[in-house]
């Protein structure tokens, strides 16, 4: 029989702070805790968001940017790489922020940063503006993407682990949904003549509104301490590692291709900045829209199933884009390009979801149960889900330098295909062999099973 347990009160430390947070507790959880949990998720998932669009913003500058910028496509692909690079690598800070201010006040904290880079860009984008004054303008976009990890960390404290998966893909999907916003936006800006300063206007005020919100009804949890032993035990798990080689796959391409889409549209299709931006929103948007399937499916069905599966249909997609690429088909291009959009949202929420399930495995394989069983997996996977987001986000880089060198090298985005292709089928047979294998089930854990119930990698 499950305790009975009371709604944990905030404390003023200079901020909310939950000083009791106990989610696997069923009776705690239904009278208290869900309520609570969903609040945060929602205006966490509010601000990151935002800081999806700030990110991605360039994405959809450089469709502004006509000849009077004096910018070659080149360019523009170095460009974006350098925003989602730096967006890459602040998420590891990031991850760790959440532990040290607090996920309330540091969710206060980054959607205020979000204002410098949108005031700069404000100030520079004109015709005139320097090549690398641009470049250094969108590194400061790149701190958008830490929102991500800063967020999931946070959001993964707070709930259950059966009800990690449906919370970590809304989580997501929530933010990811920021990249096909900041395109419809400025769809309706470039159709109606308007310049990108309007576009800029329109974000400065929703960033102020965002982090107020979040100081009106976000809580910080005191349960997560600044362990910095949990980031170096994360960074030595294989695991961490191999999760990351998976993630690049899923949400690189997911960012990746958000920032090269409309430039390819352009570039090797001749398409308008207004006939790429009708184009470009779709698939980002049914991308975001389908994360949380991906983590409800993966809660299901088991995150490995169905990442394995995912794979073969990003292949198989990858391929048709290959062929529509060579034939020059703008209908068959876009359309299949955006299924891929769709199972690499799906390959989000599937991957994230294994995750927590991971170390809660290795932590049964150690012998611990209970709440000990769960504060280890908690505290690894939180720790580990910074890095994979990070190694995850750098397979946009990779994405958009190899549209860069595929166009410089023979005109088209052709080669570059194929170099994902490859990819996709090497993620395909690392799932397998790790997580669903049937030797991968037994591994390190099979003295744990002989004892007590076991989670297998399947089933993660």
């Amino acid at each position: 029989m499950t305790a009975p347990s009371t709604a944990p009160a905030p404390q003023n430390r200079g901020g909310r702070w939950i000083e009791q947070w106990d989610p696997e507790n069923e009776t705690f959880w239904k009278e208290t805790g869900e309520k609570i949990a969903r609040r945060n998720l929602f205006f966490s998932v509010l601000s990151e968001h935002i800081g999806f669009s700030i990110w991605t913003l360039w994405s959809v500058l450089v469709l502004f940017m006509g000849p009077e910028y004096g910018l070659t496509p080149a360019d523009k692909f170095l460009l974006t790489s350098t925003v989602t690079l730096v967006g890459a690598v602040v998420r590891v800070p990031y991850t760790f922020a959440v532990a040290i201010f607090g996920g309330r006040n540091w969710t206060i904290i980054s959607a205020g940063l979000l204002l410098i880079p949108t005031i700069a860009a404000f100030a520079v984008m004109k015709p005139g503006t320097s090549f690398s004054t641009f470049l250094v303008v969108g590194l400061l976009a790149g701190i958008g993407g830490g929102n991500f990890a800063s967020s999931m960390t946070n959001i993964n404290a707070f709930f259950p682990l059966k009800k990690k998966g449906w919370a970590l893909g809304l989580n997501a999907g929530g933010g990811n949904i920021g990249v096909p916003v900041i395109q419809l936006i400025a769809l309706a800006i470039i159709g109606a003549s308007g310049g990108p300063r309007v576009l800029l206007g329109i974000y400065i005020p929703l960033i102020v509104i965002a982090a107020t919100l979040a100081a009106i009804y976000m809580d910080n949890l005191s349960s997560v301490k600044n362990d910095t032993g949990a980031a170096k035990d994360a960074a030595k798990d294989a695991h961490t590692w191999i999760m990351s080689f998976l993630y690049i796959g899923t949400f690189g391409s997911f960012i990746g291709y958000a920032f090269a889409f409309g430039q390819v549209l352009q570039v090797q299709f001749g398409r308008t900045p207004l006939q790429a931006a009708y184009l470009t929103f779709i698939g980002p948007l049914l991308g975001s829209l389908i994360r949380p399937l991906g983590g409800w499916l993966a809660d299901k069905y088991g995150g490995a199933k169905i990442t394995l599966y995912n794979y073969v249909g990003m292949a198989v997609a990858t391929g048709v884009l290959v062929i529509a690429s060579m034939e020059k088909s703008l209908p068959l291009f876009v359309s299949v390009f955006v299924v891929l959009f769709v199972l690499s949202g799906l390959g989000n929420g599937s991957t994230f979801k294994m995750i927590p399930g991971i170390f809660q495995n290795k932590a049964l394989a150690k012998g611990l149960e209970g709440e000990e069983a769960v504060l280890y997996g908690r505290r690894l996977s939180g720790a580990s889900m910074g890095l994979i987001g990070a190694v995850g986000a750098l397979g946009g880089v990779g994405i958009n330098m190899a549209f860069r060198q595929s166009f410089l090298s023979n005109g088209s985005g052709t080669g570059a295909f194929i170099t994902f292709l490859v990819y996709y089928a090497l993620c395909f047979g690392v799932t397998w062999a790790v997580y669903l294998r049937r030797t991968a089930a037994k591994g390190e854990s099979t003295t744990a099973a002989e004892t007590k119930p076991q989670l297998t990698y399947a089933e993660v």
